[in-house]
């Protein structure tokens, strides 16, 4: 008798077992799908460059962010942003250690051999910045003998170092995002800063005004596109249509109105 009951505990055990097995295999089965329901797109983005991209209240916000964002929306991806320099966005696109590359980058012959880009997606150009009192300088021709400073790695800097070669100006100061350069100039250890019209005038309107001021015509004509990498033509395509489509429906120009206060 002792033997039978012995049996049929044993019995009770493993069939228990077996259903905790199931259920467990079940449970890992759903997560599994849930998992591959979300679909996270890794943003790399240089924070410090307003109004594109910057921190404000512990969040990162800006006319890119608000834009990738609905873009992601768009195409049934959630964002995974991922500041770094600006420097280091195209090395992180070719390591394919970040999906998707967004914070003003112009879009050049050069950059086009090292990433895919997207339509262009705002226009910008570099203009020159001086101190508010500033009186000599009043066009890239009032540079010869002056301090220029840019942002590292920008079409900027490579216009700055275009200057110094050709001796129109004295030195070049490179700086890692904009808000140093725009220190250093106020503080008056260079004498002008060369930097992207859209966000120097956004700065001039808010945090700079009364400090700085732009002088002479835009510089270069530029348009801004969010960047790839290679072999990612399938992501880039949904990024063009899902950009069409914000165009098209009002949300592009909504963003645009709440960053820069008219549309294009």
């Amino acid at each position: 008798m002792k033997k039978f009951l012995r049996v049929g505990i044993v019995s009770l055990l493993v069939l228990a077992l077996i259903a905790l097995a199931g259920c467990g295999g079940g449970t890992e089965e759903a997560n599994s799908d849930n998992a591959q329901d979300k679909k996270v797109l890794k943003v790399g983005t240089d924070v410090a460059f307003p109004p594109f991209e910057f921190e404000e209240d512990g969040k990162y916000v800006g006319f890119d962010i608000d834009l990738i964002n609905a873009i992601a929306e768009e195409i049934g991806y959630e964002v995974d942003l991922e500041p770094m320099q600006f420097q280091g966005l195209i090395p992180a696109l070719q390591a394919n250690n970040v999906d998707v590359g967004i914070a003003g980058i112009t879009i050049t012959e050069e950059r086009k051999k090292q990433v895919l880009f997207s339509d262009p997606y705002i226009d910008a150009g570099q203009i020159i910045a001086v101190r508010a009192d500033e009186t000599e300088i009043k066009s890239v021709d009032d540079l010869e003998g002056k301090v220029l400073g840019a942002k590292i790695g920008t079409t900027g800097a490579k216009k700055a170092e275009e200057l110094k070669q050709s001796g129109k100006v004295k030195e070049v100061m490179l700086y890692d995002n904009n808000p140093e350069s725009y220190i250093d100039l106020e503080n008056g250890n260079v004498d002008a800063v060369i930097v992207d019209k859209p966000v120097v005038e956004r700065y001039i309107a808010t945090e700079g005004k009364g400090k700085i001021k732009t002088v002479g015509d835009v510089l270069t004509g530029e348009k801004f596109g969010i960047a790839v990498p290679q072999g990612k033509e399938e992501l880039l395509q949904q990024i063009n249509e899902a950009l069409q489509t914000l165009k098209e429906n009002g949300t592009y120009d909504n963003i645009y109105n709440k960053w820069f206060g008219t549309g294009e």
